[in-house]
């Protein structure tokens, strides 16, 4: 599922000043709790809460080209860790780029990123859900009957 970004400044504001924040290498992580969540989940065709992202990369990072490549990283990284993790939802997530993030591979990003939701604890205590294809690939059980 597509993430939905933060576009109002109000609320990159609020983010950075009341919430959460988890400093690595390449990115710093802000993470604070999103009031408008269930109205969001009634608003949204599937009724699952969601996570609302922002990507913060700035200006002196480089030229367009260079900001566009580190944002396309940020997002395939929040997006494979949402995939493989279970995350809490009805979060507001803030990813800001740092001066290394522009010589950073994406690994590198990622792993900054694991780094960053195991310290803000964003990883739910509930058992991740099983796929239909994890369950045939991974089933080593034998039934007998």
């Amino acid at each position: 599922m597509k993430n939905i970004a933060i576009s109002e400044n109000h609320l990159y504001k609020k983010v950075y000043a009341k919430g959460s924040k988890a400093v690595c290498k390449h990115i710093v992580v802000y993470v604070l709790t999103d009031y408008h969540a269930s109205r969001l989940q009634r608003e949204n065709p599937l009724k699952k809460r969601i996570n609302r992202v922002g990507l913060t990369v700035s200006t002196r990072l480089g030229k367009a080209v260079v900001r566009s490549r580190v944002r396309r990283i940020l997002r395939a990284a929040y997006q494979k860790l949402e995939t493989e993790r279970n995350i809490k939802k009805g979060k507001l997530i803030v990813i800001t780029a740092r001066d290394s993030a522009t010589q950073a591979k994406s690994t590198d990003i990622y792993a900054d990123l694991l780094f960053a939701a195991k310290k803000l604890s964003l990883f739910d205590e509930a058992p991740f859900k099983k796929t239909k294809e994890s369950d045939r690939s991974g089933s080593t059980e034998k039934t007998n009957g």
